[in-house]
């Protein structure tokens, strides 16, 4: 029988909740006493949830997951304070706790959290809104100490590194701390270093007077003008070449820009919080990024993990973007099969989250009817399927169902060519703008094209 382990105040566990667990035919223990709880773990049967409260001067939650994890691995422990605090999910987190809410616990929550526990074990993750939207999901514990740091960082003005692979969400953090920040109601403002050429990046950050060069017909302020008072977030600032690099340092140590073509400086307040996908050490000691700027970046340094060391996320950012996309698409997938699932954390994640969410938005497209089916995912290859396949390979993955001039019968290279060339076409062939729309880097879509220029060159 899969219980409900109450260990706590009726404070924080009111009475209600034992009517709509038993409402659900699941029994209600309540307890005292750690000693009760560890006595009874015998009891805890498949599915069976463990909530302890949390911040109790009588109880030491932390002292009991540790004891429930030690005498039953595996077991789902919840711990439920009155007060929200990152520093105890944290912790409660590396201790293996199941997830950490703020109480007291209301029913409806009681019966998610317990569905859950009798399903597929999904960890309730925590949740970091960026502009009002669910934005950044983890149940991490690395994940969770960064987004701890960017809380306590958020206060201040001290220069913001964010390093991490393309696609697990740098943009997002950054914003996510700009809304932390005490700027939240100015402008944050972002520049991509990569997107840009060299001739442009310089007038787009710093700004010039009318008849600074050919075509200045009239002035314009700079990203840091635009950014007064609030953030500016540098996308990959490795890109930036070494003589701008001199400029933007002169920028963040006198806090003062120069137009091109402009007779005087001009004042600015800026947060600076820089992106980078590749690590910047190497390109310092070969002379592609200066040190000195390098410091005073790095001031507040965070690293976001890749998806693929984080695979307890998987699960809860694939039902995020299974509702997200459905309201997109008109959809009402309602079931993800249990393959899916296994597939998806067997996958590389090469793009992360980013790569993570387009593969769900092409399969809450493709899929006919309510549930989600590894066929959907459209993979070219499903990992460990080869010695299935008595092939020693992998095995495409079948072509989903649909009507005659459907996707069905195309390889995941043509459908990415049409995607990309359907939406360029969409947005008037305005790069930016698909790169956006497309979850990808300008450069991947100047590479993309490239490639597909390259092919009808070569017949």
């Amino acid at each position: 029988m899969a219980e409900v382990f109450l260990l706590g105040r009726e404070k924080v566990f009111p009475a209600g909740l034992d009517a709509a667990a038993r409402g659900e035919g699941r029994p209600v223990l309540r307890l005292q006493a750690p000693a009760q709880l560890l006595m009874r773990l015998g009891e805890a049967g498949a599915g069976s949830l463990i909530l302890v409260e949390a911040g109790s001067a009588h109880l030491d939650a932390l002292d009991v997951l540790r004891k429930v994890a030690s005498r039953q691995p595996g077991a789902r422990v919840v711990l439920v304070s009155e007060e929200a605090s990152l520093a105890l999910a944290v912790e409660a987190m590396k201790e293996g706790a199941w997830d950490v809410l703020q109480g007291p616990l209301d029913p409806e929550r009681l019966a998610l959290l317990a569905g859950k526990a009798a399903g597929e074990g999904v960890p309730v993750p925590s949740k970091a809104e960026v502009d009002g939207r669910q934005a950044l999901i983890t149940a991490d514990p690395r994940f969770l100490q960064v987004l701890d740091i960017a809380d306590r960082a958020a206060a201040g003005k001290a220069s913001v590194l964010i390093q991490g692979e393309s696609g697990t969400g740098k943009e997002m953090l950054a914003r996510y701390i700009h809304q932390k920040s005490p700027r939240r109601d100015k402008p944050f403002v972002a520049v991509n270093c990569a997107a840009l050429p060299e001739t442009l990046l310089e007038s787009e950050l710093f700004g010039h007077e009318k008849g600074a060069f050919t075509g200045a017909i009239t002035r314009k302020l700079g990203r840091f003008e635009l950014a007064h008072g609030g953030t500016l977030l540098l996308d990959e600032v490795s890109e930036m070449e070494v003589h701008l690099q001199a400029k933007l340092l002169r920028v963040l140590q006198e806090q003062t820009v120069d137009r091109l073509g402009g007779q005087s400086p001009v004042q600015v307040d800026v947060r600076i919080v820089a992106t980078t996908n590749r690590p910047l050490k190497p390109f310092i000691e070969g002379g592609k990024f200066r040190e000195d700027l390098f410091y005073r970046l790095n001031v507040i340094p965070l690293h976001v993990p890749p998806l693929r060391e984080r695979l307890g996320d998987i699960p809860p950012l694939l039902e995020h973007f299974v509702k997200k996309h459905n309201v997109r698409n008109n959809k009402k997938i309602t079931k993800v099969s249990k393959e899916v699932h296994e597939i998806l954390r067997g996958l590389p994640w090469k793009g992360n989250v980013r790569e993570l969410e387009n593969t769900i938005e092409r399969a809450v497209v493709l899929a006919p009817g309510e549930e989600l089916r590894v066929e959907h995912l459209l993979l070219e290859e499903v990992p460990g399927a080869g010695a299935a396949s008595g092939a020693g390979g992998a095995v495409p993955a079948s072509h989903p169902p649909g009507p005659e001039g459907s996707l069905a019968g195309l390889t995941v290279g043509e459908v990415e060519r049409r995607l990309i060339l359907s939406t360029l076409e969409k947005v008037s062939d305005n790069r930016t703008r698909a790169a956006e729309m497309l979850g990808i880097s300008i450069r991947t879509l100047r590479n993309k094209l490239k490639e597909y220029e390259s092919r009808i060159q070569q017949g």
